[in-house]
């Protein structure tokens, strides 16, 4: 059985002090919410001060992004060990990061691979364009990032990860695959290529999210799908609501 989990990607949004008041009524609203993970991960300005007041709660706290190297002439960037005493995940290859600042799947697979050297969980983001949607190629699209994402990643090591499917067409936009759709495309284009690289056993070990629009409405739909095994979650993880979609996952 694969435990759910549920992890907020916060973005560019709270400032310190934003950030821990909001971890504080959240806290409050889960102590007593049983069987699911649950993650959240704030701004990289905002994480030793989110650490502070959830080291003694069950939640969770992952960065947004990492760099693959330990320590350099990397101006701007986060080392792996640097996020290690305060972070247990680290999202990586987030479609924005991808679009926007030249993520290509050989620096995913190599920010992979340095997380994993840390003992950071990786969150593997990977997800098609509409246009790529609608011109049929969704599946090999995303089974080709899930591969890229893994090159050179043990059986072992692979079935602690965490995928996040989402397609970029539903991020941010209101719009959100139904979840007979997002399951499927998990179940084939991603699960699937988990499977082609280390057989069925790591394939239905391996938990993977769903992310794009997901919400404290829609996320009971979701989590009803066999191979949907938590979410990715924008918008609705920045809303004191954010309780309420964790307990609707699993009820």
């Amino acid at each position: 059985m694969r435990t759910p989990i549920i992890a907020g990607n916060w973005k560019m949004n709270k400032s310190a002090s934003e950030a821990v008041s909001f971890v504080r009524e959240i806290r409050n609203g889960l102590i007593d919410v049983l069987g699911v993970d649950v993650v959240v991960c704030p701004p990289f300005i905002a994480i030793r001060d989110v650490f502070e007041v959830l080291q003694a709660s069950k939640i969770g706290i992952g960065a947004q992004n990492m760099f693959y190297e330990d320590k350099g002439a990397y101006t701007g960037e986060v080392a792996p060990g640097m996020l290690v005493p305060f972070c247990q995940y680290v999202i990586l290859g987030h479609s924005e990061r991808r679009a926007y600042f030249g993520e290509t799947n050989e620096t995913v697979n190599k920010k992979v691979k340095a997380a994993l050297a840390h003992d950071l969980t990786p969150i593997v983001c990977v997800g098609e364009s509409l246009e790529q949607n609608e011109a049929g190629e969704t599946q090999s699209f995303v089974s080709a990032q899930v591969k890229a994402a893994f090159d050179g990643v043990t059986a072992e090591q692979a079935t602690g990860c965490i995928i996040a499917y989402e397609p970029i067409w539903a991020i941010g936009t209101g719009k959100s695959a139904s979840a007979a759709e997002a399951g499927s495309i998990i179940g084939l284009s991603v699960r699937g290529a988990i499977a082609d690289l280390f057989g069925e056993d790591t394939a239905q070990t391996l938990r993977i999210q769903y992310g794009g629009s997901v919400n404290e409405d829609n996320i009971a739909e979701y989590m009803g799908h066999p191979d949907i095994d938590g979410a990715l979650v924008g918008g609705a993880s920045l809303k004191p609501t954010f309780v309420d979609l964790v307990k609707n996952a699993i009820t």
